[in-house]
């Protein structure tokens, strides 16, 4: 999705300083008060750029909107899948477009602060965060915690399916052969965090390799997204179907008898902002604006109702922050949380792994 807002025609570093130049020209001509010279280059470094967002959050078009009504920042919002969005700002790293990246998982952005493209040492002052919330964010500050989910929940038809599994390890048995679909995480970006967290609790890379093997022989169906393999769960082509929780949820809302089950472990997935060091620092100071007001209680509020079937049904990390009465409470569900600093570096090259052993 694409709002309609200003867009810059070129992103150079050099572009504000020829700007300086050419205002210095006109005031030789024009102007010869030194104070009236100096408040027009005030002017020119204070004036407001273009903030480009780069998301993959299903609120993210009513949170951007609210922002730029607020603020009066003109701001432009690329939403696409969190894969694409990662394949764009990898295309772009001579030259990146984005001020701000908006998505589902840690271990992205810990990839990108490896490779220096993070802000770091800022954090949001405008809301608390939970304890939950705390325990999320990077020692150097690098990346924003926003809300998390659950990566790999079993959404199953309570009609078909009276007994579903609790463990990974039971996907493997002889009941669940060729019952089982799941999305592919080198397109849906919040299933990789799935694949981290079953290789880690298999006690490695090895051995959730063989661990992925197996499930594949046991006749794993593979999707491009939530939507697609929610879709062959609702068309009996499959019994489980291993998504994001808030999907599983929001389909539930319009499918009687769909339910959610957690196996032991199941992954967090928080949703993450990350600010473009390369960027000028008007639009740095823009996007650490930008993640105040997610911080607000408007921005809370945007978060919570721009998707009421999908994104929304998320676990809040800022304090005074209610969940939608569909979301169990996660003090309910056994988590695993694998180290993004870890993993994030890792995840080009397992999905490679994943989409030559799993997929083909």
């Amino acid at each position: 999705m694409r709002l309609t807002f200003p867009r810059r025609q070129l992103r150079s570093r050099t572009k504000l300083l020829s700007g300086v130049v050419a205002i210095s020209s006109l005031a030789a001509l024009t102007v010869p008060s030194s104070s009236a010279f100096a408040s027009t280059v005030k002017a020119a470094h204070s004036a407001k750029v273009p903030l480009i967002v780069y998301a993959a959050e299903g609120y993210d078009a009513a949170v951007t909107k609210g922002f730029q009504e607020k603020t009066g920042i003109p701001t432009e919002l690329v939403d696409h899948s969190t894969g694409t969005l990662l394949a764009k700002i990898s295309a772009e790293a001579n030259n990146p477009q984005w001020g701000v990246f908006w998505s589902d998982g840690s271990e992205s952005y810990a990839a990108l602060d490896r490779q220096g493209d993070l802000v770091r040492g800022f954090e949001p002052t405008a809301g608390k965060l939970t304890a939950l919330g705390k325990s999320l964010v990077p020692k150097d500050k690098s990346y924003i915690p926003t809300g998390t989910t659950i990566a790999g929940a079993i959404v199953y038809n309570s009609k078909v399916v009276k007994h579903p599994p609790t463990t990974w390890k039971q996907l493997l048995s002889p009941e669940w052969k060729g019952a089982v679909g799941m999305n592919n995480p080198a397109i849906s970006g919040p299933t990789y965090p799935v694949v981290a967290s079953v290789m880690e609790q298999q006690g490695g890379i090895k051995q959730g390799e063989s661990y992925f093997k197996k499930l594949a022989a046991n006749g794993l169906h593979i999707y491009a997204t939530n939507k697609v393999t929610l879709g062959a769960l609702l068309a009996n082509k499959l019994k489980l179907a291993i998504v994001q929780n808030s999907a599983g949820i929001g389909f539930a809302f319009t499918t009687p008898g769909l339910k959610v089950e957690y196996l032991k472990y199941s992954a967090l997935l928080p949703g993450v902002i990350g600010i473009d060091k390369h960027q000028s620092k008007t639009e740095i100071a823009e996007a650490k604006e930008f993640a105040n007001f997610v911080y607000s209680k408007a921005g809370q509020k945007l978060m919570l109702a721009g998707d009421p079937h999908g994104d929304s049904l998320f676990f809040p990390i800022i304090q005074g922050t209610k969940q939608h009465s569909a979301v169990p409470k996660l003090s309910s569900i056994a988590t695993d949380y694998p180290n993004p600093y870890y993993w994030g570096p890792k995840e080009a090259s397992l999905n490679q792994w994943f989409t030559t052993n799993i997929v083909a």
